[in-house]
C-alpha cells in the first residue's frame, strides 16, 4: 500500500517565507503565549500580514523582518 501521508513541502528561504506565531515562537525560543502577549505587541515589532479570508485572519509575519528585528537587539541588555 502506498504512503498516505501528505508530502512535506521543502522549506522556503527566510527571504520570502511567512511565519505564523508558532514559527516566530520557535525562532525566538519563546512560548507561543509569550509571543502573542509580550512580543508581537512591542512597538517596532513587524506588522502582521492578514490575508483576506472569512472570519478572523491568521497573523503572518515576514520571516526576514522578524529576523532583522531580533538581530537589532544583539549586544543590548534586556529591560
Amino acid at each position: 500500500m502506498g504512503d498516505l501521508r501528505t508530502p512535506r513541502l521543502p522549506a522556503l528561504p527566510a527571504s520570502v517565507d511567512l511565519w505564523d506565531t508558532r514559527h516566530v515562537a520557535a525562532y525566538l525560543k519563546r512560548s507561543i503565549d509569550n509571543v502573542r502577549k509580550e512580543i508581537v505587541t512591542l512597538p517596532g515589532f513587524p506588522a502582521p500580514i492578514r490575508l483576506p479570508v472569512h472570519g478572523k485572519a491568521q497573523a503572518l509575519y515576514k520571516a526576514r523582518e522578524v529576523i532583522r528585528w531580533a538581530e537589532s537587539y544583539q549586544g543590548k541588555t534586556g529591560q
